[in-house]
């Protein structure tokens, strides 16, 4: 397939970057971005095409063609008004947060073949997730070719509801902020207890790692994982007495209903 990229920017250089490590003909992949800065080291770095100009997104008309809209949520009406005239069988691909498939599929007259994506920022190190939502006008091989380009920057995963998008936003979208301001919150207190700056970022970047990647290995959910941390009197206790006594549990299920909310919210504001 050819792989048209609509802007440059980080999300789209973690998946070509994906892609290339995984043995995709970067000949086959077209980036369109205005930034003349951008284009050069697009060029140089994946030795991909790049123009400027939408007159050479696509231009095989192979039906296997693919577009996707790399671009920020506010800037993918214009986009779509631009690309329209150039649509006839390629599939597009948006992983503009927030913005519904109805909506885009307005912005380019009625088009039906759509994916949409949400992926998040570990893809930029191929350790992403990102849910996928294929309208009724995606075909089978339309589908597999999205499942494709998403599972160059990790693990996918399909959803038979566009509306659970808002969720997905809200736990893996924002869920690396989350994780990084724990283990901001986990480097501060090793500090204020006395240990050195760089062993204190080295013990709270292992620890969530090390954690992360036994809970992705262990038959035990992390549930039973945790307990098993948890010895009776011992000081993991009173750390997780602490944390309870603080509601901890709450407010991150709180901040995750915010941002689902927040996420409901921009898809009415910019589907308007």
């Amino acid at each position: 397939m050819n792989i048209s990229f609509i802007g440059g920017g980080n999300m789209a250089r973690a998946i070509i970057s994906g892609l290339k490590n995984n043995g995709f003909d970067m000949a086959a992949i077209t980036v369109m971005e205005l930034d003349a800065q951008k284009r050069v080291q697009l060029a140089t770095e994946f030795n991909v095409h790049v123009t400027d100009t939408y007159a050479d997104i696509s231009s095989t008309g192979l039906v296997n063609d693919v577009i996707v809209l790399a671009v920020k949520p506010q800037q993918l009406r214009e986009v779509c008004s631009q690309l329209s005239p150039i649509l006839h069988s390629q599939l597009i691909i948006s992983i503009a947060a927030g913005v519904r498939s109805a909506d885009i599929s307005r912005w380019l007259g009625g088009y039906q073949s759509i994916v949409r994506v949400m992926p998040n920022t570990p893809a930029q190190i191929q350790a992403g997730v990102s849910a996928l939502y294929a309208t009724a006008g995606a075909s089978q091989m339309q589908r597999d070719q999205a499942n494709t380009i998403l599972a160059a920057v990790g693990k996918t995963l399909w959803l038979d509801d566009e509306a659970k998008m808002d969720a997905v936003t809200a736990i893996s979208g924002s869920g690396p902020a989350y994780v990084f301001y724990m283990i901001e919150a986990l480097q501060e207190a090793a500090i204020s207890l006395g240990l050195k700056t760089e062993d204190a970022r080295m013990l709270a970047l292992q620890t969530f790692a090390g954690a992360s990647l036994l809970a992705a290995q262990s038959v035990d959910d992390v549930k039973t994982l945790r307990a098993q941390v948890t010895s009776k009197g011992g000081t993991t206790e009173q750390g997780i007495l602490a944390l309870e006594a603080a509601n901890i549990k709450s407010a991150i299920m709180n901040a995750a209903k915010a941002a689902a909310d927040k996420s409901l919210s921009l898809g009415d504001q910019l589907g308007k």
